[in-house]
């Protein structure tokens, strides 16, 4: 989308969200495929090695989740305001015209 109309629809912070939302959901996939991989290890130097990558991506995990928090983006916390979030999000997308 054109810059100047995102700026005007709103869309570009929207736009930062939605980015930073499937990030997020890349990076608990990512902890679980981690974890997963972990009790699944063949030899202890494997098993060590998952545990590393692990540890980092609850770290990035971390970091994105507090970035949503601090932009009101992501209320873990609180399912309602998270909802209202959602729904938000929604009416948004549905007032966008379409192609």
């Amino acid at each position: 989308m054109n810059p100047i109309i995102e700026k005007l629809t709103g869309m570009d912070a929207l736009t930062d969200q939605v980015i930073a939302t499937d990030l997020l959901i890349s990076a608990k996939s990512g902890v679980r495929n981690y974890a997963m991989a972990v009790t699944e290890a063949g030899t202890a130097e494997v098993k060590e090695i998952l545990i590393r990558h692990l540890e980092e991506a609850l770290v990035m995990h971390e970091q994105i989740s507090n970035y949503m928090i601090e932009k009101g983006w992501y209320h873990a916390w609180n399912t309602s305001e998270q909802i209202d979030l959602k729904l938000q999000n929604i009416k948004t997308a549905l007032k966008l015209p379409t192609l």
